[in-house]
C-alpha cells in the first residue's frame, strides 16, 4: 500500500511516495518516488515575516504537482505538513486556506516536538543497537533539533532557532548558540559515551561528497577539511567542483557549522549518518494507523 508525504521545510518541500516493507522480519519504508523542490519559504517568512503572493503561487503550484505526481503513483492516503518557516508565517493560516481551496490538500503545521516524534518514528526501525546512548541531530533550514535517548526511550529534546537559512539571512541570535552549550551541559553526560547521528539533507549530501559507504560514519576531522574548502570557493565554484544544485550550495556551508559546533560541544568525533528524515516518518506513522484501523476491523 502505499502513501505520499509532503515535508514543506524551510529550504525546500518534499514529496516522497513510498510504502512498508518487511524482510526477514525487519520493516522498512521502501521509497518509490522522491521530487524536491526549492520553496525557500524561510528567505522572506525570515526577513518580512510572511510569505509573498509570488511565492504563495509557487507553493499552491508545489503542492498540486505533489497532488498529481501521487495519484499517478496511486496512494492510499497522502498527508501535507509544514515545519519551521510555517510556524512563523503570518500569514500562514491564509496561505493554508488557499491551499486547501485550490489544490484539496490539507496542510497542517507541525511543532517541533510532532516534528521530532514522526522522525524517530522510523529511526528506531534501522538496525541499531537501541540500549547504547545515542543523540540525534536533524538540521533544517529554520531550526535545529538535538535529542538524547537512553534505554530506547528520548529522555530530552530541544529546538533550537538555527538553522541554514536563517544564518544565511543573518537572523540567527548569538545567545542562540551559548542555549545550545548550556542545553548539552544539562542534559548530556558528557562522560558517558554517545552515538551521535545527523539526520537532514546536507549531512545526507555531505555523506556522499566523501564518499562514505553504507553504515559508514563520518569524522569530525573529515567535517572539518571540507568545510574549509567549501568557504574557500565561491558559490559557482561549489556547482562545479562538487557537482551541488544552487540551492544546496549555499545551504551547505552553514548547515556543516552547526553539526561541526554540536559535535564540538558533544566532544565527540564521529557521526553516523542513516539518511532518514521526516518524509520517512510520515510513511510509517500513515502506515501504523492504517494497520490498527484493519486490525480493529477484524471480528
Amino acid at each position: 500500500m502505499k502513501y505520499g508525504a509532503i515535508d514543506i521545510g524551510t529550504n525546500a518541500a518534499r514529496l516522497l511516495v513510498g510504502e512498508v516493507e518487511t524482510l526477514n522480519g525487519h520493516s522498512f519504508v521502501k521509497k518509490i518516488s522522491y521530487t524536491r523542490v526549492p520553496l525557500r519559504l524561510g528567505e522572506e517568512v525570515f526577513t518580512v515575516g510572511k510569505l509573498s503572493k509570488k511565492k504563495t503561487t509557487d507553493f499552491v503550484k508545489t503542492i498540486q504537482a505533489f497532488k498529481l505526481i501521487a495519484e499517478i503513483f496511486e496512494v492510499k492516503r497522502l498527508r501535507a505538513v509544514a515545519t519551521s518557516a510555517m510556524r512563523e508565517a503570518s500569514n500562514a493560516e491564509k496561505v493554508i486556506d488557499r491551499i486547501r481551496q485550490e489544490t484539496g490538500v490539507e496542510v497542517e503545521v507541525i511543532s517541533g516536538d510532532e516534528e521530532a516524534e514522526l522522525i524517530f518514528g522510523t529511526f528506531f526501525l534501522l538496525d541499531i543497537d537501541k540500549t547504547m546512548p545515542f543523540i540525534v541531530i536533524d538540521v533544517g533550514g529554520g531550526s535545529t533539533e538535538v535529542s538524547v535517548f537512553e534505554g530506547g526511550e528520548r529522555v530530552a529534546s530541544r529546538s533550537f532557532e538555527i538553522g541554514t537559512i536563517r544564518l544565511l539571512k543573518d537572523k540567527v541570535k548569538q545567545d542562540q548558540w551559548s542555549e545550545i552549550h548550556d542545553w548539552i551541559a544539562n542534559h548530556v553526560d558528557l562522560k558517558s559515551p554517545h552515538q551521535i547521528y545527523g539526520t537532514g539533507g546536507n549531512i545526507n549530501k555531505v555523506h556522499k561528497l566523501l564518499g562514505a559507504g553504507h553504515k559508514e560514519s563520518l569524522s569530525l576531522k573529515e567535517l572539518q577539511t571540507l568545510l574549509a574548502e567549501l568557504e574557500d570557493m565561491t558559490l559557482d565554484e561549489r556547482v562545479d567542483n562538487y557537482q551541488l544544485k544552487p540551492d544546496r550550495a549555499d545551504v551547505i556551508v552553514p548547515a556543516l557549522n552547526i553539526y561541526i559546533y554540536i559535535l564540538e560541544e558533544l566532544k565527540s568525533k564521529r557521526i553516523l549518518v542513516p539518511k532518514i528524515g521526516l518524509s520517512d516518518g510520515m510513511v510509517y506513522h500513515m502506515y501504523q494507523q492504517e494497520r490498527r484501523k484493519n486490525l480493529k476491523r477484524k471480528p
